[in-house]
């Protein structure tokens, strides 16, 4: 910390930043790479969603009740209106300033982040291709339809951010959904029912496996949700329907202890190394 002189004459402790900011945040926040997956994706989701269009679905891509990840039955489309739904944190929108925050090591505090979403509206950027990909969308006459985990409460300032970076409209209870609008708290499922009950939902995007189904974090380890993704008929979704965006940074896919990652069976030393 450096002290800094104040107009009243007394020391004001200014925080000082870290020399090097951690491997995850070089890379969602600073890389080429991590922007060029992001570009990546939003890409495949709009050459994805064109030739949707061209020939309607009978279904949605959004998970019909009753389904399970083994037995993925969708909402049906009917003669609904397109839409696509996405997730805001870090699909949308990249949270800069609350992360330069946190970078130094600081845990996450929820009354922080909720101190955040009031008052961090222009300390944000768009994701890279986000964009791009939303106007493209809209020109097609697909309802771009926003669905976090970001507070009710500050509805008013989550719609400010993402329209302060051109990614709107976004319009609460139409096109912006957020925790407290029914009674499932933080679980999207309930908002995602709403949604597909007004649209056919053909594309939905996010950087956490709940930003597509609840049932991802069901009391699934860490192992099990690993081989949810790549199970049939799940991993064909991925790329047809539902488009990961990266984050390293925070969320339900940093679970998981050495064993987990590295089991036994696959781990290497060189000969004579104990």
């Amino acid at each position: 910390m450096t002290a800094l002189p104040s107009p009243g004459g007394a020391a004001v402790v200014a925080p000082v930043a870290p020399a090097g900011a951690p491997a995850q945040f070089q890379y969602l926040y600073g890389s080429g790479e991590g922007a060029a997956i992001s570009v990546q994706a939003w890409n495949d989701l709009v050459r994805y969603v064109r030739d949707t269009v061209k020939a309607r679905p009978a279904d949605s891509v959004v998970l019909a009740p009753g389904a399970t990840l083994s037995d993925p039955r969708y909402v049906a489309c009917g003669a609904k209106p397109y839409a696509a739904v996405f997730d805001v944190d870090e699909t949308v929108l990249l949270n800069l300033g609350f992360e330069y925050d946190a970078v130094g090591g600081r845990a996450f505090d929820q009354k922080r982040w909720d101190a955040w979403e009031r008052t961090g509206v222009t300390q944000v950027a768009a994701v890279p291709g986000a964009k791009m990909g939303l106007d493209a969308l809209r020109a097609m006459g697909v309802t771009v339809v926003f669905n976090t985990n970001r507070a009710v409460g500050n509805a008013a300032q989550t719609k400010a951010a993402i329209e302060g970076v051109g990614l709107g409209p976004a319009r609460h209870g139409e096109t912006l959904f957020l925790a407290g609008d029914d009674a499932g708290g933080s679980k999207k499922d309930g908002r995602r029912a709403t949604i597909a009950r007004r649209y056919c939902v053909i594309a939905m995007g996010g950087d956490q496996l709940t930003d597509f189904s609840d049932l991802f974090n069901a009391g699934l380890t860490p192992g099990q949700r690993r081989a949810a993704v790549m199970a049939a008929p799940i991993a064909g979704r991925w790329g047809a329907g539902w488009f990961v965006l990266p984050n390293p940074v925070y969320g339900s896919a940093l679970k998981g202890g050495v064993d987990d990652i590295f089991p036994p069976a696959v781990r290497w030393t060189p000969a004579g190394e104990q």
